[in-house]
């Protein structure tokens, strides 16, 4: 038995955005947000489900999973593999528009139900050791949470280093699974859940079709692709500003040669008691700048 590495762009869309087995997705919420008795989430629809990419190699901008519960609130559980520049700032924008767009221009503002946003980080991003960490918006003083419509959860996958053997929150389970299912043989044993064992399932190499198979490896094509263009990019970034700092030096050592060398010119020929003007012929400099080396001589 061999599973995919959870982290792909395919793998995590068929494995999260299978709309025939919803039941992955809500024990990964249930389990993710803390939800208990009646906040638990019992049913969802997914808003994106999963489909293989158009075109071969196609690389997603924004690798999610949207769904949305009975009670209407909506789930957006993001996959982030590398840093990118304004992750932070579009985290909070995708959140707030997903928000915004639940009701149209008139409608009643009590129709908007809360937004979660849950993003899996493949790199480290806040400070600190913990690898789950949830977000509120809160009074400065009393830390009251009365704007409690939005709310972000993250994952950061490098800071979670617990074995197998060591797991026993289902939390801990679902990120050892995302983590860890492409290094593993077997479904570990205190693997008890029946949504986690679903994902397991659906992660099992041997039951995705060839079409399948071949878009999980372009996807990461695609990505090596991404990397190494950003690689070069930064090679050439750095090649052209060492250039341009070594021509920079150059120049200003030059200049400053040159500069060196005329006031020595001026010193000699005041020294021979030349005429200023004189001076200023032979040396290329004014008669005001001859008269202040003078004084500096």
């Amino acid at each position: 038995m061999r599973f995919v590495d959870v982290t792909n762009d395919v793998a995590f869309r068929k494995i999260f955005g299978n709309e025939n087995k919803t039941s992955i997705i809500i024990s990964f919420l249930n389990a993710v947000l803390k939800l208990e008795g009646e906040d638990q989430i019992e049913s969802v629809q997914i808003i994106n489900p999963y489909q293989l990419p158009r075109v071969a190699g196609e690389k997603a901008t924004i690798i999610d999973v949207r769904a949305k519960d009975v009670q209407g609130r909506q789930f957006v559980i993001e996959m982030q593999v590398t840093h990118k520049k304004g992750f932070k700032k579009r985290v909070q924008y995708y959140a707030a528009r997903d928000y915004s767009m639940q009701i149209q221009s008139g409608e009643n503002y009590d129709l908007l139900h809360p937004t979660y946003f849950i993003g899996i980080l493949d790199f480290n991003f806040f400070e600190g050791e913990k690898y789950l960490s949830h977000h509120l918006t809160m009074d400065k003083e009393t830390y009251e949470n009365k704007l409690d419509d939005i709310k972000y959860s993250f994952i950061e996958l490098h800071k979670f280093n617990l074995e197998a053997e060591q797991l026993e929150s289902l939390v801990e389970k679902w990120v050892f699974f995302i983590k860890n299912a492409e290094n593993l043989d077997v479904i570990p044993e205190n693997t008890d859940d029946e949504g986690l064992i679903a994902a397991y399932e659906d992660a099992e190499k041997h039951r995705w079709d060839k079409e399948e198979l071949i878009a999980y490896d372009n996807a990461f094509i695609a990505l090596r692709d991404i990397k190494a263009r950003e690689e070069f990019v930064r090679e050439e970034a750095e090649k052209k500003g060492m250039a341009k700092g070594m021509a920079k030096g150059m120049a200003k050592g030059m200049a400053k040669g040159i500069a060196e060398e005329k006031v020595e010119v001026v010193r000699r020929c005041l020294e021979n008691q030349m005429d200023i003007e004189l001076i200023a012929q032979i040396s290329g400099l004014s008669v005001s700048e001859i008269e202040e080396i003078k004084q500096d001589l």
